[in-house]
């Protein structure tokens, strides 16, 4: 769900199920012969240096019946990494949104290509798991491809030092810092709780600057809601294990309220004589209009769009100088948001599914 145009805060990845248990104390040294054996990635200062840090490792181990040496230890030897946040930095000229040039970044051949061979890999697990959930194969292809081209690019960072570096410095220039400060110490909780569950090496897992890991992308939050063993091995792999990564996308979007058989979207044009376009993209993204009201204020649909029996959103895409694409975004249009904040995001993933599907078909 990050690295993308808008960061999607929720999550997405990553381990187990959330469960707040404490590591018995053979266990726990275990842990601590993992953490000194790790190699190192980021170059800033530790944070045992930090007492603001300390305090919340302190605060930490208390709330989630943790080992508070392991928790203090784990937290202060995470690293301020500057490239995370560099790359965390708001954006010092206004942006140009084109949805053209932004598909093409997850629209092209080699993706298309990885999507189905990953497809024909997987095909028993993506049939059961559009079956369980309701969510379309080709749904779950597009988020996995779009996110890491199918597990070949997970995130080189430690999640550490990212989630370290977004927790205790965060970039003051951003206009939420201490919001988006807090958001990171949550999930920092979140993974050393799983962590310790694991009795894993909390060095170990690389994810993107944000923390995302796996091949979804999850953040630590999202993998304790939503990932589940989907190969019924025992554990959770988002990393390895496809059926996991498959069966953890379709659990998120069922959580989110993917109903089975409902299109993304629809085709609109505007009747320019009645255009209310103000009111229609008032509520953004958001679902809001009966096809009564959406098609009163302007918009033209036809076909089954017009039996839809849900609420609709006018979603605008801009292509830069050229004039904006235009669709009806219903509630599953919706729901793809919610794995990254960006209609942009949605609509890529949508075609990217359906460009892999119709490789398929077409034997390509």
């Amino acid at each position: 769900m990050i690295k993308k145009s808008s960061f999607r805060f929720k999550f997405t990845l990553f381990l187990i199920a959330s469960i707040a248990g404490a590591a018995s104390a053979s266990d726990t040294k275990l842990l601590k012969k993992k953490v000194s054996a790790r190699t190192e990635q980021a170059q800033g200062p530790l944070y045992a240096t930090r007492p603001d840090a300390m305090q919340f490792a302190d605060d930490l181990a208390s709330r989630r019946n943790l080992d508070p040496q392991w928790v203090r230890q784990t937290i202060g030897q995470s690293r301020f990494n500057p490239t995370v946040s560099r790359l965390m930095q708001p954006p010092t000229k206004t942006f140009i949104k084109n949805w053209r040039v932004y598909r093409s970044r997850f629209i092209d051949p080699i993706r298309i290509r990885a999507g189905v061979n990953f497809w024909q890999a997987n095909r028993t697990a993506l049939a059961r798991a559009q079956a369980e959930y309701g969510v379309p194969a080709e749904i779950i292809v597009g988020i996995i491809g779009v996110e890491t081209i199918y597990g070949r690019d997970t995130g080189s960072f430690r999640v550490m030092d990212s989630l370290a570096t977004l927790a205790f410095d965060y970039p003051s220039s951003h206009p939420r810092v201490q919001e988006r400060s807090d958001y990171f110490k949550g999930e920092i909780e979140q993974f050393l709780t799983t962590e310790s569950r694991r009795n894993a090496d909390p060095f170990e897992p690389k994810g993107s600057y944000a923390g995302a890991m796996g091949m979804p992308q999850f953040m630590p939050s999202s993998a304790a809601k939503y990932a589940v063993d989907f190969d019924g091995d025992g554990k959770i792999d988002l990393w390895n294990s496809p059926a996991d990564v498959i069966g953890s996308v379709a659990n998120y979007f069922k959580s989110y309220g993917w109903q089975t058989g409902m299109p993304t979207h629809y085709p609109v044009r505007f009747d320019t004589a009645r255009l209310d376009m103000d009111a229609l993209m008032a509520p953004d993204i958001l679902p809001t209009f009966g096809v009564t009201s959406f098609t009163a204020k302007g918009a033209v649909l036809e076909g089954p769009a017009l039996e839809h029996k849900g609420p609709l959103a006018l979603i605008e895409l801009r292509n830069g100088p050229a004039a904006p694409s235009y669709v009806a975004g219903t509630e599953n249009f919706y729901v793809i948001t919610r794995y990254n904040w960006s209609s942009y995001y949605a609509m890529s993933v949508i075609e990217l599914g359906q460009e892999v599907t119709q490789a398929m078909a077409s034997g390509r």
